[in-house]
């Protein structure tokens, strides 16, 4: 009774490390651990929001209910910019969101994210698993305390959603837009205004007129957030975003806590997670896109190749500064473009020239 009433009032992750007796012989029972998972997502979205609550089940379920994990939308625990440090400090041992989000922690998080013009989803999967990138990911976030992980990605963005047509480069001076990231950088050196809001924000403040413009993801979460009600006007391809990666952050004494076979089921969790959301995505786009064309009027549009040819040019300008500025980024940097050129080299003989036998 005594040794029950001590685990009882613990009160921490580990729920139990006790032994039981059965007919006569003693057998130690597995700690089981109970964390909390903050999100930068409004609770439940599709795709983004329940790929957290997929990561979470899923990992429950592998460990047998060894690891429960509770999962907290944006601002039912904490702000969904203050996920970052909640995870940091402990406050919750998991977090869920996009590494984009803490360039003001240091400016290499972005490259881990999405980097405009840069890869795609299969090739930066690539660079995370077999070039390197992950180890570098790993490196940067011990500073903070904690163990990132890829969990899901949502291929190539659309450019986003605009309340006026954009026809050349001087269209984008004075444009006020919602873009995180490097893009957003982008956009401030090509006259634009970037502004960073979470996404539970982006629709009052589009229909309102507070910002002129918006990228969020794509035809699926864009028509779940009823963007075409504000905006009419909806440009492709997303050159911020062509291939960005979602990620689960762990509070790093927690995850070193866990026993070997259950940090081993984290990390194959989150992979089953990152091959999940852009399985998903890439399902689930194809019905959103034609819903918003023929049933919503949506005016979907490319944006112009000058646009592009300027945007691109100015991408490189912002990453490079980041790059001579700091060592670290200049060796992640220096990893990713390598990997990128390769890549590129066979996907022109692969996926490229493969889709255009098919266009015949």
């Amino acid at each position: 009774m005594k040794r029950r009433d001590v685990l009882k009032s613990l009160g921490s992750s580990v729920v139990a490390a006790s032994s039981l007796a059965v007919g006569g012989q003693a057998f130690a029972a597995k700690p089981e651990f109970k964390w909390k998972m903050v999100t930068t997502w409004p609770k439940n979205f599709p795709v983004l929001g329940t790929n957290a609550n997929y990561l979470a089940k899923t990992i429950e379920e592998m460990t047998a209910g060894r690891i429960r994990i509770k999962v907290f939308g944006a601002n039912e625990l904490v702000p969904a910019f203050e996920a970052f440090d909640a995870v940091s400090r402990g406050t919750a041992q998991m977090g869920h969101g996009a590494a984009y989000y803490w360039k003001g922690k240091n400016e290499t998080t972005q490259f881990f994210s999405a980097i405009p013009f840069g890869m795609t989803a299969q090739e930066v999967n690539g660079w995370l698993y077999y070039g390197g990138g992950l180890a570098l990911w790993e490196e940067l976030y011990d500073q903070f305390n904690l163990v990132p992980m890829a969990t899901g990605n949502t291929g190539v963005q659309m450019a986003g959603w605009f309340r006026k047509e954009i026809n050349s480069v001087e269209d984008l001076n004075g444009l006020k837009m919602r873009i995180p990231g490097l893009g957003g950088e982008v956009l401030s050196r090509a006259g634009g205004t970037p502004v960073n809001m979470p996404g539970g924000e982006i629709f009052t403040s589009l229909q309102s007129g507070a910002i002129d413009a918006t990228e969020w993801i794509g035809p699926y979460n864009d028509l779940a957030f009823g963007l075409y009600k504000a905006a009419k006007n909806y440009y492709y391809p997303g050159w911020h975003e062509p291939g960005s990666t979602l990620e689960t952050f762990i509070n790093k004494e927690a995850f070193n806590d866990l026993p070997k076979d259950l940090q081993a089921i984290v990390k194959h969790a989150c992979k089953d997670a990152n091959m999940d959301m852009v399985s998903e995505f890439s399902a689930k786009n194809n019905a959103a896109l034609t819903t918003l064309v023929n049933k919503h009027q949506v005016n979907v549009k490319p944006l112009p190749d000058d646009v592009l040819k300027k945007l691109h040019t100015l991408s490189n300008e912002v990453v490079q500064e980041i790059v001579d500025r700091d060592v670290f980024s200049q060796k992640v940097y220096a990893s990713y473009t390598e990997f990128q050129q390769q890549a590129t080299k066979w996907s022109k003989v692969s996926e490229y020239a493969y889709m255009r036998a098919r266009a015949l």
